[in-house]
C-alpha cells in the first residue's frame, strides 16, 4: 500500500525535483507549492480541489512530517504555504525570518489508537502491555506531533514504561499508518483524519484517545515569505485565506478535526 510517494524527500533534491516537475506546465511561475503534514495530506487533496476549481488557480502538494518539512523550508525548499501539525514548527519560522505575518491556528487534531486485527471491544490503551500486543507504531516524536501526543498519553496512562521497548517509529504519520494497516504491527496511534480518509476507512478498528491524556493538538498554517514581485505571492496568499474559509472548514469537520476560527 502506498500512502504517499512524497513524504520522504531529501531537501538537497528539492531544487532540481521542482524544476523537473514544473517543466512543461502551462504557467509555472504562477503554480504554488504548499508545504502539508502528514496528517492533513487526505483533506488537502480535496481542500486543492476545491480551491483549483474557485480559483482556477494551481497548487502543488508535498507531504512529509512537520519537522522534515521545517528542515526543508530552512534549507531554501521552494514552498510557499506551509500547513503543519503544530504550532511550534510554524513559531519557529516566523520567529526566523521566514514570514511576514504570525502563523494561525486552523484547526485541533484528535488522536486514535488503530488497529487492523484486534476488535474495537478489545481496543483499550491497557491491551498493549499484554502479550497480544508484540508491537505499537507511532510516528516519531522527534520531528512528528501526533507522536509526541502519543507518548505524553501513554505516560499519562502510566503505561509508557511497560510499553517502551515495544514502539516502533515512523518517519511520518503516513509511514506509521503503513505498518498498522499492513499488520506489521498489533496496534498503533495515529491521527483521526487519517482514519477517515476514504483510502483508509474500514481498514481495522480505532478507538479515540481522551484529550485530557495530551496536550492539544492545536494545527497552525503559514504564508511563507516572497519577494514583492513575485508572481506567486497574490496566490500564495488567496489559498492561504482559502484555508480559513468556510468551505475549507467543513472540509476539516469532516475528516474529525476541531476548528478554531470562524
Amino acid at each position: 500500500m502506498q500512502i504517499s510517494l512524497n513524504c520522504e524527500m531529501n531537501f538537497r533534491l528539492i531544487p532540481a525535483f521542482f524544476l523537473v516537475l514544473f517543466a512543461g506546465c502551462s504557467k509555472p511561475s504562477e503554480k504554488i507549492v504548499v508545504a502539508t503534514a502528514a496528517n492533513v495530506q487526505y483533506v488537502m487533496k480535496e481542500i486543492k480541489q476545491e480551491f483549483e476549481k474557485e480559483s482556477g488557480k494551481k497548487i502543488e502538494i508535498v507531504v512529509a512530517s512537520s519537522g522534515k518539512l521545517t528542515t526543508q523550508i530552512r534549507e531554501g525548499a521552494p514552498f510557499d504555504v506551509f500547513v503543519s501539525a503544530d504550532t511550534k514548527y510554524p513559531d519557529e519560522i516566523f520567529k526566523n525570518g521566514g514570514s511576514d505575518q504570525k502563523p494561525k491556528v486552523y484547526a485541533t487534531g484528535t488522536l486514535v489508537l488503530w488497529s487492523r486485527n484486534i476488535p474495537e471491544s478489545d481496543l483499550k490503551p491497557e491491551i498493549l502491555t499484554t502479550e497480544k500486543v508484540k508491537k505499537i507504531a507511532i510516528p516519531n516524536p522527534q520531528t512528528a506531533p501526533y507522536g509526541q501526543a502519543a507518548i505524553q498519553a501513554l505516560k499519562s496512562l502510566n503505561l509508557y514504561i511497560q510499553t517502551e521497548k515495544k514502539l516502533v517509529y515512523g518517519e511520518s504519520i503516513a509511514q506509521t499508518a503503513q505498518y498498522i494497516t499492513t499488520g506489521s504491527v498489533e496496534a498503533g496511534f495515529n491521527a483521526l483524519s487519517i482514519v477517515l480518509s476514504p483510502e483508509m476507512k474500514d481498514k481495522g478498528h480505532y478507538i479515540l484517545i481522551d484529550s485530557t491524556l495530551y496536550q492539544p493538538i492545536q494545527q497552525a498554517a503559514i504564508l511563507l515569505k516572497h519577494s514583492k514581485d513575485s508572481p506567486k505571492k497574490a496566490t500564495s496568499e488567496q489559498f492561504y485565506n482559502f484555508l480559513y474559509s468556510g468551505k475549507a472548514k467543513a472540509i476539516f469537520h469532516k475528516y474529525g478535526y476541531k476548528s478554531n476560527f470562524e
